[in-house]
């Protein structure tokens, strides 16, 4: 996890505003007049940090090309070519299609279902997609269970994830804001202590938007949510879960975006070395 989001109340030194911590708030190590530390990140951090890299990258591409074969969002149970969209995302042909075979009904009645085939091939067909996608959820899984269940028994959730009560003051979150939208960044110590907006950040993909996109992409597999209807009970039917999943994977792209923005500018050297070699 890279540095990069600062901590603290925004003073001024002349002309050019600087980001300071309280000596309350401070603890050993943190920014401030306090020594920086300089450990870096801890094996166990920078294995998993890696391999949830490139499953999570795996994820995005092929979760991508799955949402091209479809890209239309839906609320509720149900949802096809048929059926209102609450979303439609223009980022493939299958966005707008030419129109239909004529259909035939599957029965000589009057409420009787018919088929509806489009007049051109939908992408995804073989559906390797999907199963890379599986492939690379499994892998973020079990590395993102790791790295939790590390983090709790080592205290490094603990120390360096979870705001303190004190560092939640209204006050003290917007003068961070402030700090980083002026785009006033301190150097990177290229591991914890974390700033406060940087452990904000963390704790929500970590604790919120992780388990939610993990949850809800288990409860659309038909296998899972056949055998775990529990999941597809607490967070919605199958198309209300597809649309969650996919807003949860838009909030993760941005923080992804950010997070690199932040390494690039804080030092992209020093983050790199701290966060493959841990020094």
């Amino acid at each position: 996890m890279a540095e990069g989001l600062l901590t603290g109340t925004l003073g001024n030194q002349g002309s050019v505003p600087v980001v300071e911590i309280p000596a309350g708030l401070a603890g050993p190590g943190q920014f401030g007049n306090r020594e920086l530390s300089r450990t870096g990140h801890t094996r166990w951090i920078r294995i998993c940090h890696w391999i949830m890299t490139v499953s999570v990258l795996t994820l995005a591409f092929s979760g991508f090309f799955i949402l091209m074969a479809h890209p239309r969002l839906y609320w509720g149970a149900v949802g096809n070519d048929l059926t209102p969209a609450l979303l439609e995302l223009p980022i493939s042909r299958n966005f707008r299609h030419s129109g239909w075979e004529p259909s035939i009904p599957f029965y000589a009645d009057a409420g009787s279902p018919v088929s509806a085939v489009r007049t051109y091939d939908i992408l995804n067909e073989n559906s390797w997609g999907r199963s890379l996608h599986f492939l690379a959820a499994w892998i973020l899984v079990v590395t993102a269970a790791v790295y939790v269940l590390s983090g709790i028994f080592t205290g490094h959730a603990r120390r360096h994830l979870v705001p303190r009560f004190g560092e939640l003051a209204p006050r003290l979150l917007w003068q961070d804001l402030i700090g980083h939208l002026r785009l006033h960044i301190q150097p990177t110590t290229g591991g914890p202590p974390y700033g406060l907006l940087q452990k904000c950040a963390y704790f929500a993909v970590v604790f919120v938007a992780l388990p939610l996109m993990i949850f809800t992409g288990l409860a659309m597999s038909p296998t899972i949510a056949a055998a775990y209807p529990i999941l597809r009970d607490v967070f919605g039917e199958t198309q209300s879960l597809r649309t969650i999943h996919f807003f949860v994977f838009v909030v993760l792209i941005l923080f992804l975006v950010v997070h690199l923005l932040m390494v690039i500018m804080s030092g992209f050297k020093r983050q790199l070395r701290a966060m493959t070699f841990g020094n």
